[in-house]
């Protein structure tokens, strides 16, 4: 008999902050070293900015305020690189951002305010620095742990970027050699990481290349193993495409959901999409009508189990992507629309540090440029008031976090959905035209329409048909219980 697919349900009610951990604040507290980037100045590629674990900590009311409830950090382990995906102890946490009791203090803070912590793991590949690797650069062949790696020839040519690696390395990055999760030292090596920290009080994993790992009973006893440690964990997959092979339920519980990303930037941004070969998994992205949205997203919705559709990780921006702003060519009306988009559709909303003040930037480093915490003359206070906002209608509406999802229009630049969860309903209308737009939208026997979000120029009910005019670039939520 099939299990029926279960994922953490706290997952269903979060709304998610992604953090770039060296970008976010930093903590005098946390004693640098010197040479660190000015923080005010463009982010390169291999500079540090000083951002720490405590820094975080210290600014928890900021988001709590916005209304976050959960933290995405990218990968915080020890590292010699900026964005820490070269990970050299994966049980020791940077220095630079504080160490492992900068991590104790900022779980205990978080939790103490309800709000989770999700890690990056990054088990596909370790570093250079890493102390198995480093053994076989100091003792070649004769090393015992050569078949940790998938080694060749010897000696390893570890820091000759002029040749093809002679080890096995993920994108061709000689700093980033590839385990042999086959060896059962390195698969227990690996669980017993995730296990450590599990227990230590995280409350998730987002996993990074994990298709990398092609194995799926490695994945199906990554699950037991973390959910052992902490039922509730949620772990959550770096897949750009399709992934039903690894969401049945005994993998992983989601992915960040880029299928969402792709229509509700063609969309929302169709005006204005920057010329960018946008990289990063994207292709070049086309104008699409509310038509072609609306076939985008119901696809979208139909490929998993209604169970890992609800915690779906949706994104706009990422570190792996130009910020949305940038994509749609600095268009905030865009941005807007699509913001209440992520904030009222299935699925777990994330905000990329910086999008909800107006951050910009383009490919890496680009999109990982520093909070600008002093400089509060230059935040978009309109676009931070308008996320606000729009968490705070997510958090009010069982609905909209939990209900199901069906189009009931889309046509030119105009498009709407229904949620209902048991007797509660909410409608949400976009306009993506330049000009005012009325859209007749059909009600259920006995609904009472109170506008719950945004503005309307209109709004009449006849014979069950909700006829709204909404201004120009504008969305707007509408309550439908029978008993508003």
């Amino acid at each position: 008999m099939e299990q029926p697919v279960i994922t953490p349900d706290w997952t269903k009610d979060a709304i998610f902050y992604q953090i770039f951990p060296d970008r976010f604040a930093k903590s005098e507290r946390v004693i640098k070293p010197s040479n660190l980037e000015a923080w005010d100045t463009p982010p390169t590629p291999r500079g540090f900015k000083g951002g720490d674990l405590i820094g975080v900590l210290e600014h928890l009311d900021y988001l709590e305020e916005l209304g976050i409830n959960t933290i995405y950090f990218t990968p915080i382990f020890q590292s010699a690189s900026n964005h820490r995906y070269h990970t050299y102890d994966y049980y020791q946490v940077d220095p630079l951002l504080g160490g492992n009791e900068a991590l104790r203090s900022l779980l205990d803070a978080a939790h103490a305010r309800n709000i989770r912590v999700v890690l990056d793991g990054v088990f596909n590949h370790a570093s250079r620095g890493f102390f198995q690797f480093n053994h076989i650069l100091e003792c070649g062949e004769k090393s015992p742990y050569i078949d940790w790696f998938h080694t060749k020839e010897y000696p390893l040519n570890a820091y000759n970027l002029d040749e093809e690696p002679n080890y096995g390395v993920w994108a061709g990055l000689h700093a980033l050699p590839k385990f042999n999760t086959n060896n059962p030292q390195v698969r227990e090596f690996i669980m017993s990481v995730a296990v450590y920290w599990a227990n230590f009080g995280i409350d998730g994993w987002r996993l990074d290349v994990p298709t990398e790992i092609d194995d799926d009973s490695f994945w199906q006893e990554f699950r037991r193993r973390v959910k052992a440690a902490n039922s509730e964990a949620y772990i959550v997959g770096e897949i750009w495409h399709e992934a039903k092979r690894w969401l049945s339920g005994d993998q992983f519980d989601a992915v960040m959901n880029y299928v969402l990303t792709r229509p509700a930037i063609a969309f929302f941004g169709s005006r204005s999409i920057a010329p960018l070969w946008h990289g990063g998994g994207y292709p070049p992205l086309q104008p699409i009508d509310a038509a072609g949205f609306a076939e985008a997203i119901e696809a979208s919705l139909d490929l998993y189990d209604w169970e890992i559709t609800q915690v779906q990780l949706n994104l706009l921006s990422s570190h792996d992507t130009p910020r949305f702003l940038t994509m749609v060519g600095e268009d905030t009306d865009a941005f807007k629309l699509a913001m209440l988009f992520l904030m009222t559709m299935p699925g777990a909303p994330t905000v990329y540090y910086g999008d909800e003040i107006g951050l910009t930037g383009g490919y890496d480093p680009g999109m990982r440029n520093a909070f600008p915490w002093d400089r509060r003359d230059q935040w978009n206070m309109d676009l931070l008031a308008f996320v606000r906002e729009v968490i705070r209608l997510r958090k009010s509406s069982v609905a909209l976090r939990r209900g199901t999802y069906r189009t009931v229009l889309a046509e030119g630049e105009t498009y709407a959905f229904e949620r209902v969860y048991g007797d509660q309903r909410a409608m949400v209308a976009f306009n993506a035209a330049l000009g005012s737009e009325s859209l007749s939208l059909p009600l259920a026997e006995a609904a009472q329409p109170r506008l719950i979000f945004g503005s309307v120029e209109e709004m009449v009910v006849n014979n069950q048909t909700l006829t709204l005019k909404l201004p120009p670039r504008s969305g707007a939520a509408i309550a439908l219980d029978a008993n508003a």
